[in-house]
């Protein structure tokens, strides 16, 4: 039985290797904000809420199947949970069975597979009734194939015939083997057998025994002292039984397989509705964006949003529009604590979320899948002095480099501002042309003015350029629009509103 409720034909595997730069992503971004909200403090989920995140899917088809999913899920919160809350405890306890060091002795083993089974019997029957009361109100591919899987395997027979096992394998009769003599006169061939049929659970079956013909049978009594002979007599019923043991061992592992899968999967989904529960009191839009082909070069959206600021805060934060289709550069200037960098990680987690298949913090989103995120943001000095600022910046761009792949979109922040302006703008700008040339897109927020000027002056027709917009006054509004890079970033704003305000012991 498969769950196929990440992916349509294959399982989601929890432990997938993260993608490269994945420390800094998480840094960079603030991820940790955006995985502790899904989490709510469970280590379970949140690990699966980073694994799906950071290890996104670069195929439109696929994210449009995780999103018909969680749309399901948002219109059935409560019926998702429960689901999710059985497999848990499905999983769980079967953990409280763990038999240890009697693992070798086939009869532990299977008295114990006997009590897993009998409580996943109780457990998939609870997950089949969830299915039969609520699969009319689900919609996506994945639920439903996942409904008439539970309706096609789990049907009334086959409970039946699980109870009929779990009551045939108390063995209310004794256990009946079949055996052979083999080299040397020794034991051989030990097969268990099974009453027959027709004496089976037959309420006259002692008034078949009475009249039937006797057979030839030699019966050995083991006297109630006689160690040896007891342990004889065990010795020979576990033979008999070591194979049915490990079946029933087998199959229940297999039952295992599927919750612990359908945990796993349905833990996603219930991360997502931990974090749409915590934006709707903000008054905090979502969206399900609209994947499109890494080739189609577009990107725009209304009210997009930094949800981990909004999250951080517990307020709504200001969000922000844009056009950028056919656009492969975007450069960002203007005053300082303007909402820049802000925007830029809003660009970074929406492009992540969206690729994972959840919603996006905005009114409305559209973009191209990227071939892998990268961060470049500016870095405090090297407190072991190992080497110079500009030194490790270089280096980190060059680990970048090394898994770069065309349609990959990189985001930097204040990249090679710590050497001097001529010499920062030169590398800005040959990096970035190098960049373009192999089809990654970038974001590049900047004070350095002779980079972005210089780029603006080209006039290039993949080119855009936003500014942080400033009132009269100073005051911020945390918008961006298109403008001419200025050689400004108004740090005396900052600079009047900090220490006149101190001078006159407002603060």
């Amino acid at each position: 039985m498969k769950a196929f409720l990440m992916h349509s034909d294959r399982d989601f595997d929890p432990q997938e290797k993260l993608p490269a730069k994945a420390e800094a992503l998480v840094q960079d971004l603030e991820l940790g904000t955006l995985f502790s909200a899904m989490a709510q403090d469970d280590k379970f989920l949140y690990e699966v809420a980073k694994t799906a995140v950071l290890c996104g899917m670069d195929d439109p088809g696929a994210i449009r199947y995780r999103q018909d999913i969680l749309q399901d899920c948002l219109r059935n919160p409560g019926v998702v949970r429960d689901m999710y809350r059985i497999a848990v405890e499905a999983v769980e306890g079967e953990k409280k069975h763990y038999f240890g060091l009697l693992n070798k002795y086939p009869s532990w083993v299977l008295s114990r597979s006997l009590d897993v089974l009998r409580m996943f019997a109780g457990m998939l029957r609870k997950l089949r009734d969830t299915a039969d009361e609520h699969g009319g109100d689900f919609a996506s591919e994945g639920f439903r194939t996942l409904f008439a899987m539970l309706d096609r395997e789990l049907t009334d027979e086959y409970f039946a015939h699980i109870q009929e096992h779990l009551r045939d394998l108390k063995f209310p009769e004794g256990v009946l083997i079949s055996a052979a003599l083999g080299q040397g006169n020794k034991g051989a061939e030990y097969v268990l057998r099974a009453p027959p049929d027709a004496e089976r659970h037959d309420n006259m079956r002692w008034l078949k025994r009475l009249f039937a013909p006797k057979k030839d049978a030699y019966t050995i009594v083991i006297h109630e002292r006689d160690e040896a002979g007891a342990r004889a007599l065990s010795d020979l019923k576990n033979r008999g039984i070591n194979l049915v043991a490990n079946a029933l061992a087998q199959a229940n592992d297999h039952i295992l397989s599927f919750f612990t899968m359908l945990r796993t999967e349905l833990a996603f989904y219930v991360g997502c509705l931990n974090l749409h529960r915590l934006l709707a009191p903000l008054g905090e839009p979502v969206c399900f964006p609209a994947p499109l082909a890494p080739g189609e070069r577009r990107h725009s959206f209304a009210g997009l949003y930094d949800v981990c600021l909004a999250l951080t805060m517990a307020e709504r934060v200001v969000g922000n529009d844009f056009a950028g289709d056919g656009k492969d550069l975007v450069i960002i200037t203007g005053a300082n604590q303007g909402g820049k960098s802000t925007f830029l990680r809003s660009i970074g987690l929406a492009q992540l979320m969206m690729q994972s298949g959840m919603f996006a913090p905005a009114e409305s989103f559209r973009a191209a899948v990227c071939d892998g995120l990268f961060t470049h943001y500016k870095r405090e000095e090297d407190a072991a002095m190992n080497s110079g600022k500009l030194d490790e910046e270089l280096g980190r761009m060059s680990g970048i480099v090394d898994h770069l792949r065309a349609n990959s979109l990189v985001l930097f922040n204040e990249s090679f501002a710590a050497t001097n302006e001529r010499e920062g703008a030169e590398i800005a700008r040959q990096i970035v042309c190098a960049l373009l040339e192999q089809g990654v897109k970038v974001f590049f927020v900047t004070h350095l003015y002779e980079f972005a000027h210089g780029m603006y002056t080209q006039k290039m027709a993949n080119a855009i350029f936003l500014l942080a917009e400033r009132q009269p006054d100073g005051d911020r509004t945390f918008k961006l629009f298109p403008g001419e890079p200025l050689q400004t970033s108004f740090g005396d704003d900052l600079y009047n509103k900090i220490f006149r305000e101190d001078a006159h012991g407002n603060t």
